[in-house]
């Protein structure tokens, strides 16, 4: 015997079987005697083996060589991974050049074409991730090489059989048999409980065998049946049906490569339902981090998308969010956590509960980002993010906003005008030095803010640059095309919004299955504060503040014509104004502001922070903020550069039969709130 192939083994090594005569005591040589299965215990060629398997080889004219296996774990091969090996063998028996004969009973000029289509099976199942793609290369190459023309892969569950994928039969017979309990199916019990595959020539013959299954056998457009058990790891966990539509008998090699077969599907599949069962894992977490609606606000609608990979991990650490902050300002975030996995995906959670919890302290951009920055550091050297933070101020049309290794935002003019910031962005987060940049845009009514990461606009065949092109040529199209601007209702405009994501990620990402990275898009339409819904009013700074403070709310309110909203309003600003001349400093300025909520603020110019105090029963002051958060649905602070804005919102309920607004809280009811607490 003569070696003719190796893997896994030295040319040294090799060479001590380059020539093996029968009388031999070496395991091949023991097959090739015997014409059966041959064990040998121990390190035979030197490289740490534990035994070595030899399987004879078997051509149409008898034995043409031997297949061995050297194992790495201790013992005798059991039965079970003998037949899986005499199965193999008889596979590579017809792979080998010079044999004679046909593969699979065909003609002999076809025997090379299905040893090449083997070749590619065996190629595909080790590429195949999940179930279906395991289904899809039995169906591309197994069927085809076989003459067959219907395939059903069932997997055992809880005492049941799930179809998991099938080519060639109707939908209705699927249905009835997915689901259905493994001792309903006569032909399932018996290839299970054996491990022994069945074959079945004829319809008549199938009705012989399983009489208790003649419904199924009416309903299914087949004629001839393999049905093969599928094993992995040692245990069952389901059958391969191949089918024909005509009768036919099934020679000895078939059977003994149709087996073959069912072996290497029961390996790939049951790797790739590992894969399916964390890969399930993975997109559950996915939904669970990234926000499951965006939210409707006064100045801000939105619509987005996360696309997963294509290729390889389908979840990674790209995200979102859309965040309401006070007088009506909104922060929007979009950022990518380097890398893919559910590590990735679990920073991302931490960095968008990160970014909720500093938003909401009214923390802008460059000073957010400095927090964040510490916390990806402090996650190890190998952690970096991109981000993009912006706020936008409907009152005064600004966004102010910072990069972190992000691609720049885009922002569409209510006159189609496209335009992409010129700006150098920081470094990613967890690589960068605080301070960061902070830059502004001035964003008139009904514009569009367009956010994305590089996973929709950076591909192996664009760079960003040429990506950001070809995002900018797609909104001005689709701007001139379709009024996105000054949407009568609500839901028309986030519709609009949604088919503008959709025509997005159609035009940039043509071919998604291919990509290797997610990507994710934000898309927001801004409405600014109309002039007359906002009223400021500067205040000196001396005790008649407060009383002027009151003057304004009263007049300006009954313009607004929200009269039942004048005595809490009032109480409100007097507290604020007071509180301001007492522990800060001008200039002092009131403002209030007229939405879904009436927003009352007072501005100083003290960085100091206001707090709650626990006054005393015979306490004479302390009381004011617990006013405040008694007459308001929330309130809070935040910090400019040039001092602080301390805030409250009350809401403007929809208005009832008698026109007061419903939950109108007045400054009695508020005052007896206080004395209460």
């Amino acid at each position: 015997m003569r070696l003719v192939a190796t893997s896994g083994l030295t040319r040294e090594s090799a060479e001590v079987w380059a020539d093996l005569h029968d009388e031999q005591n070496v395991a091949p040589a023991r097959a090739r005697r015997s014409g059966t299965f041959a064990w040998v215990s121990g390190d035979s060629l030197g490289i740490g083996a534990s035994g070595t398997v030899a399987m004879p080889l078997f051509g149409p004219d008898g034995q043409v060589g031997v297949l061995s296996v050297l194992t790495a774990e201790a013992g005798e091969p059991d039965d079970e991974q003998r037949s899986f090996l005499r199965s193999v063998a008889a596979w590579a028996a017809a792979r080998l050049e010079g044999v004679p004969g046909a593969l699979l009973g065909l003609a002999p000029a076809a025997g090379p074409e299905r040893t090449v289509r083997m070749g590619e099976l065996t190629a595909a199942l080790a590429e195949a991730a999940s179930t279906d793609e395991v289904v899809q290369a039995v169906a591309e190459h197994v069927l085809p090489s076989s003459g067959a023309d219907g395939l059903a892969v069932q997997v055992l569950e809880g005492g049941r059989l799930y179809v998991v994928g099938a080519v060639g039969y109707p939908t209705e017979l699927l249905s009835a048999l997915h689901g259905l309990p493994l001792a309903a199916n006569a032909v399932a019990t018996g290839v299970l409980e054996t491990r022994t595959p069945q074959f079945v020539e004829s319809e008549a013959e199938f009705i012989r065998r399983y009489p208790t299954m003649t419904r199924t056998i009416d309903a299914s457009p087949k004629n001839a049946w393999a049905f093969l058990p599928m094993i992995a790891s040692g245990r069952t966990i389901g059958f391969c049906v191949v089918s024909y539509s005509q009768p036919r008998s099934f020679s000895d090699e078939e059977r003994t490569l149709l087996t073959a077969l069912s072996g290497l599907v029961g390996q790939a599949l049951g790797r790739a339902r590992l894969y399916d069962v964390e890969h399930a894992r993975a997109q559950e977490l996915q939904r669970g981090l990234l926000p499951r609606t965006l939210p409707s606000l006064p100045a801000v609608r939105a619509a987005a998308r996360y696309l997963p990979a294509g290729r390889g991990e389908d979840v990674g650490g790209d995200w979102y969010d859309l965040i309401p902050l006070s007088g009506d300002r909104v922060a929007l975030v979009i950022g990518d956590v380097m890398g893919h996995g559910i590590t990735e995906a679990a920073t991302m959670g931490q960095l968008r509960t990160a970014v909720r919890t500093l938003a909401d302290l009214e923390m802008p951009p460059a000073e957010l980002f400095g927090r964040l920055n510490d916390l990806v550091s402090d996650l190890g050297e190998d952690f970096y993010a991109t981000c993009l933070y912006a706020v936008f101020d409907p009152v005064t049309r600004s966004c102010t906003f910072s990069v972190a290794g992000h691609p720049p935002p885009v922002v569409v003019y209510p006159d189609g005008t496209v335009h992409i910031p010129d700006l150098v962005a920081d470094p990613p987060l967890g690589a960068a030095e605080p301070p960061f940049e902070t830059h502004g845009l001035h964003l008139p009514d009904e514009s569009l803010l367009v956010l994305c990461t590089d996973g929709l606009i950076e591909s192996a065949v664009q760079d960003i640059e040429q990506g950001l092109g070809r995002l900018r040529q797609v909104l001005a199209e689709e701007a001139a095309r379709v009024p996105y601007f000054r949407a009568e209702h609500p839901e028309d405009d986030i519709r609009h919004l949604d088919d503008l994501c959709d025509t997005v990620v159609s035009a940039l990402q043509p071919d998604r299955g291919q990509t290797n990275d997610d990507a994710a898009l934000l898309i927001a339409h801004t409405r600014c504060t109309a002039a007359d819904d906002v009223a400021s009013f500067l205040l000196p700074e001396d005790p008649q503040a407060a009383g002027q403070a009151r003057r304004h709310v009263r007049e300006q309110l009954a313009v607004w014509e929200l009269d039942e909203f004048i005595s809490a309003t009032e109480l409100l600003a007097s507290e604020l104004v007071g509180n301001a001349i007492r522990h800060a400093k001008g200039p002092l300025r009131l403002l209030l502001l007229r939405s879904c909520s009436l927003v009352c603020a007072v501005f100083d110019g003290s960085l100091s922070t206001p707090r709650i105090r626990h006054a005393g029963h015979t306490d004479e002051g302390g009381r004011g903020l617990l006013l405040v958060s008694a007459l308001s649905r929330r309130w809070g602070a935040r910090y400019l550069d040039d001092g602080k804005c301390i805030w409250s919102e009350q809401d403007i309920p929809q208005r009832g039969a008698s026109g007061k607004p419903r939950g109108a809280l007045d400054a009695a009811q508020a005052a007896q709130a206080t004395s209460a607490t």
